[in-house]
């Protein structure tokens, strides 16, 4: 009896251990297709520089563009810089521009549409330096899924600097949290903070700087290029926090995109977490540029854009352990150069925006599971 007990308590305590093993094996990385003809594209228009793309709760996909970007010899045939699709590709929607009698950019580069269907445009002209004097986009639009505008936070070559709580400047990326009626900004490219204001009336709530410090009065000049890791955490300021975005849990993924670093905070902008990416292919700094979640429940996936080797990168959420890569620098479908942000949509599949030379959206489909 005693031997038939010993047994069922070590069957027990193998099963228990094995469980424990499973429950702890760290999930695989996704796999993607590339669907080489997605999007359609009618009236023979052509796309300049897409900075960036986003996926509504319709599982719509809404791509932004620079048209002054194309050619002159093929800027009669510009899309409009708004473009709205769906999964399989086709145009469903198509809007803004100057001269459309509404605000609009210098220079369109982030696009970002909340959970209230309201599509948040931002611009960087000025950056590097403002070629029209006093034209500077230091401001955040809201406009309806057709176009109207129904709330601007700031005003054209009117930021004050770093601890402007009126304007931004050349502000890189925003994510709305519509529940708690806020509008996280990467203010990147003129200034090196996120600032946060209510989504609503545009009101000012807080801002923080890298490390969650208070932003710095002075800004050094930005970096020519991606910086080598020197020091193991780095410049104690923002070198260009190029993306946000908020998981589900209110973790806030910060992109400094020069200093090669991800910063995790609370929403409060209490400093958590810094995440490096590492490149074991060849000599190319990583430069993270764009974010964008599993659709699971606990959106157990973080893909990052990194335009140094380009390439999205996959990290394990709980870890932040790399565990994957889509793409390869190329011209090819499903290669990169150069990719700057990201969006997926509620089924698993990735869509990615690509400047300066490729100049195009993808979409790789989500294979399996």
């Amino acid at each position: 009896m005693k031997h038939l007990l010993f047994a069922v308590l070590a069957a027990l305590v193998a099963a228990t251990a094995t469980s424990g093993l499973l429950a702890q094996t760290p999930p695989k990385a996704p796999t993607f297709v590339v669907d080489a003809h997605w999007p359609q594209l009618p009236n023979h228009w052509v796309l300049g520089e897409v900075t960036s793309i986003s996926v509504d709760r319709h599982d719509h996909i809404w791509v932004l563009h620079v048209p002054q970007s194309i050619p002159e010899a093929q800027r009669a045939n510009a899309a409009p810089p708004v473009l709205q699709f769906d999964a399989a590709g086709k145009l469903l929607t198509s809007w803004g521009g100057p001269g459309t009698a509404t605000v609009w950019p210098g220079r369109e580069h982030g696009i970002f549409v909340d959970a209230n269907d309201f599509i948040w445009i931002g611009g960087r002209a000025g950056w590097p330096r403002e070629t029209t004097p006093g034209v500077s986009d230091d401001m955040i639009l809201k406009f309806t899924m057709t176009g109207k505008l129904v709330l601007q936070i700031g005003h054209s070559g009117q930021g004050k600097g770093n601890l402007d709580t009126q304007n931004v400047r050349q502000a890189t990326d925003v994510f709305v949290d519509t529940r708690a009626k806020e509008v996280f900004v990467a203010d990147g490219y003129g200034n090196k903070r996120v600032v946060v204001f209510d989504s609503e009336t545009g009101a000012f709530k807080r801002m923080w700087g890298a490390f969650g410090k208070p932003p710095p009065s002075t800004l050094a000049p930005n970096a020519p290029g991606p910086q080598p890791q020197t020091t193991p955490d780095g410049p104690p300021e923002f070198g260009l926090p190029h993306s946000i975005k908020m998981s589900r849990d209110g973790t806030v993924y910060v992109a400094d995109r020069i200093n090669n670093r991800i910063q995790l905070f609370t929403r409060e902008g209490k400093f958590l977490k810094q995440v490096r990416l590492t490149n074991d292919v060849n000599a190319t700094v990583p430069v993270p540029a764009g974010f964008a979640f599993s659709p699971d429940r606990k959106q157990q996936f973080l893909y990052v854009v990194d335009s140094g080797p380009m390439r999205v990168v996959i990290f394990n959420r709980t870890t932040m352990a790399q565990i994957g890569v889509i793409g390869t620098k190329g011209a090819g479908a499903g290669e990169f150069d150069i990719v700057h942000h990201i969006a997926a949509d509620s089924k698993g599949n990735v869509y990615t925006a690509e400047i300066v030379n490729n100049r195009r959206a993808q979409r790789f489909v989500l294979q399996g599971k």
